[in-house]
């Protein structure tokens, strides 16, 4: 669980932030019209820095240069405005340059946030040699339980159960957030027992368990398949009425009873999601992932009937034509995909290509490689760019034809998009291995790993593992 986040809201946002940076900017003229020329001049310089590898320094050094006022909570401001929208490293440079420049005395609460944003950009060791160097005076809670976070993140528990006992010792283990961190840590790695024994601790120092802590509880149950530790629960957060219930523990309880099969009683779990969200707040989010789980549990009416009700309660975004897409997939109803995608297309919304992407991929699971290649051209054509599974959903395609060339150029496409640590989908690879094998020649899938080995699209170590995967196939025929 990440560490929680004050965030800066106002009833006229964009106002507030063009405010505020205009601040950060030294505006001294109260002027509508002057304010919003300095906004834009605001707005020209920093425009260029989207790119991690361009530095925010000049920009600020000039804006020192220029004779206006440095204020901490304005370069506060704008480290969280830039964390928000994953500009870690230029969140930590800001936090280096407000104090390295000798403006402010270092807080603890700066060396958290510190912590926190070098383990995204730097990663644990220089956390550590970090966090070794802070002098002890600022070493307060909120900077051990922001280390903590680093190493429930990183899966490290030796690291992660020596430091909780350190704030256990040191008399900091009084809340919940660190409780949460470890329980989060457990939850993940599948250590149950743990996770009750550190919850049996909290009861007895007096710890309420609060939101974060039941639904990690909750889903931990959900991933073991424990139905009975699951009713508990939810049976515990619906009697608080203290406790604001959220539609995501319906959702979870859904998911898990559908994974065990217990279908009316996720039916139940849905229906009042379902209830939640129609009379509460608006959340495009919960009617997706009910969309989803409908088509899961085999209701395709329910899907039809909830997307109807989606239409008239939210804006739908692209987001949502994909959710309810993706849903009649399930139910191999390739004309009801169409009849949504050509809704999607009508209300000319800006083309992300993973709209279309689930009709091609459909097409291309159902032998209509044309149409999909089509589909393509005619997205790119309007300026869309096609998605990583698009090039995947092509080569599936070729591959079910023995276009082993056209495969691989399309799995090339497809890495092009990806960090260099990418590989094929399992599902590429299981379509190929099949074909093949349902050819008589499973040998052929040898030669296509080969031949992207040959295309330098991945390591010699991931190629061997290819191998032995075809060979698995080999022996269970």
């Amino acid at each position: 669980m990440k560490l929680s986040r004050s965030t800066l809201r106002s009833q006229n946002s964009i106002s507030y932030c063009r405010a505020t940076i205009n601040r950060f900017y030294g505006t001294t003229t109260s002027t509508k019209q002057n304010n919003e020329e300095r906004s834009e001049w605001v707005y020209a310089r920093i425009a260029p820095l989207g790119s991690p590898e361009v530095s925010m320094v000049p920009v600020l050094e000039q804006w020192v240069k220029e004779g206006n006022q440095v204020l901490r909570s304005e370069l506060q401001w704008i480290i969280k405005r830039l964390r928000s929208y994953k500009r870690y490293k230029h969140a930590l440079e800001v936090s280096h340059w407000m104090t390295d420049r000798r403006y402010f005395s270092v807080q603890p609460a700066d060396v958290a946030t510190r912590i926190d944003l070098m383990y995204k950009v730097k990663g644990l060791e220089e956390v550590e040699k970090y966090f070794n160097s802070t002098p002890q005076k600022l070493k307060r809670l909120t900077v051990y339980t922001s280390l903590l976070n680093c190493y429930t993140s990183e899966k490290s528990a030796e690291k992660a159960e020596a430091l909780m006992q350190k704030l256990r010792d040191m008399g900091f283990a009084k809340g919940t957030l660190c409780y949460n961190l470890m329980l989060n840590l457990y939850s993940k790695t599948g250590r149950w027992e743990k996770m009750d024994n550190l919850m049996n601790e909290m009861e007895q120092k007096g710890i309420n368990f609060d939101e974060f802590t039941l639904t990690i509880r909750l889903t931990a149950y959900a991933d073991a398949g424990d139905s009975d530790g699951v009713d508990k629960i939810v049976a515990m957060m619906e009697s608080d009425k203290h406790r604001i219930l959220r539609w995501g523990t319906y959702s979870i309880a859904a998911d898990m009873c559908l994974r065990v099969g217990q279908v009316e009683k996720a039916l139940s779990m849905l229906n009042k999601l379902e209830g939640m969200i129609v009379s509460g707040e608006k959340s495009n989010g919960a009617y997706n992932l009910l969309l989803k789980l409908y088509a899961e549990a085999g209701k395709k009416e329910e899907v039809h009937r909830l997307w109807d009700l989606y239409k008239q309660k939210e804006k739908i975004l692209n987001k949502g034509y994909i959710s309810v897409m993706s849903a009649l997939v399930k139910f191999g109803d390739t004309e009801g995909v169409e009849k949504i995608f050509e809704e999607w297309e009508s209300e000319a919304l800006s083309y992300d290509f993973r709209v279309p992407d689930v009709l091609i991929g459909t097409y291309c699971r159902n032998g209509l490689l044309e149409k999909a290649k089509a589909l393509v051209d005619k997205g790119m054509s309007k300026g869309g760019v096609p998605w990583i599974t698009t090039w995947c959903h092509l080569a599936n395609g070729y591959i079910h034809e023995d276009r082993v060339p056209e495969a691989v150029e399309a799995l090339k496409k497809a890495i092009s998009l990806c960090p260099p640590n990418y590989r094929p989908s399992r599902e590429t690879l299981v379509t190929c291995v099949q074909y093949w094998e349902n050819q008589g020649n499973v040998d052929k899938a040898e030669d296509f790993v080969r031949s992207l080995e040959a295309e330098h699209m991945f390591s010699a170590v991931f190629r061997d593992k290819l191998l032995r995967f075809i060979k698995e196939e080999k022996l269970q025929t």
